[in-house]
């Protein structure tokens, strides 16, 4: 198996309020969009973030995912200032985040916030200075 991963998907529970966060609120654009379905964001050349409501999944898995508490997962936007970190949190808050975390240093060397997108799944907003960090980078 080659060492890549090709679609992340999140669950959701309201596809409705996740389009509203994400395509009107952040101004994302979808390559996918199926009403009542799933909505897909191509995020980078060969990776694509998938937001499938919750019927699907159950559907397709055979098991409801588990609700309650933060979701153990965090995606990341990494950007190449501080300045673009502070400037997506307000993206966020404005776009309706929930659990906004104001940025900071970290002991790693960067600065980061967080903000929890409709379904409580946190996204880290980072100025990572290593070299890993700028390698993600456009």
């Amino acid at each position: 198996m080659d060492q890549r991963v090709s679609f992340i998907t999140l669950v959701v529970s309201d596809l409705d309020a996740t389009r509203r966060f994400y395509v009107d609120g952040l101004g994302w654009e979808p390559e996918v969009d199926v009403p009542g379905e799933v909505i897909m964001f191509r995020v980078a050349e060969k990776l694509v973030l998938s937001l499938w409501v919750e019927s699907g999944f159950v559907a397709e898995v055979g098991h409801a995912p588990v609700r309650g508490g933060v979701p153990p997962v965090t995606l990341s936007h990494n950007l190449a200032t501080t300045q673009g970190v502070d400037t997506v949190l307000q993206q966020a808050r404005a776009a309706g985040a929930s659990e906004i975390g104001e940025a900071s240093e970290r002991e790693w060397g960067g600065y980061s916030g967080y903000f929890a997108d409709p379904d409580g799944f946190r996204w880290e907003v980072a100025y990572n200075p290593q070299e890993i960090g700028q390698s993600v980078l456009p």
